[in-house]
């Protein structure tokens, strides 16, 4: 399974209703479930970027897939990034000419 960091940020109609942020990130748990990708771990967090998702998934199209029903659920935009552990990181160094 690959490993992805996805960012949240509230949008309008999210903030209005944060309070029920919680009861949302279980709903997207479950979402994961049924399309194949894993929700690791979700934190609220300061700064630029109101959610933090650690996801696991057998490949980006299916994190596609989640995210943008996420999205499309109108609470929040997200930006996913691919996450390398380090054992997998050396095998990618490994392949350098």
């Amino acid at each position: 399974m690959a490993n992805y960091v996805t960012l949240l940020q509230f949008t309008d109609q999210g903030i209005r209703a944060v309070k029920d942020s919680p009861k949302r990130a279980e709903a997207a748990r479950a979402l994961g479930e049924k399309m194949g990708v894993k929700v690791a771990d979700i934190f609220w967090t300061l700064g630029a970027y109101d959610l933090v998702l650690v996801l696991e998934a057998a490949n980006e199209e299916a994190v596609t897939a989640f995210t943008l029903s996420l999205g499309a659920l109108g609470n929040v935009k997200t930006q996913t990034l691919r996450a390398f552990r380090a054992d997998e990181f050396k095998a990618i160094l490994g392949k350098m000419k």
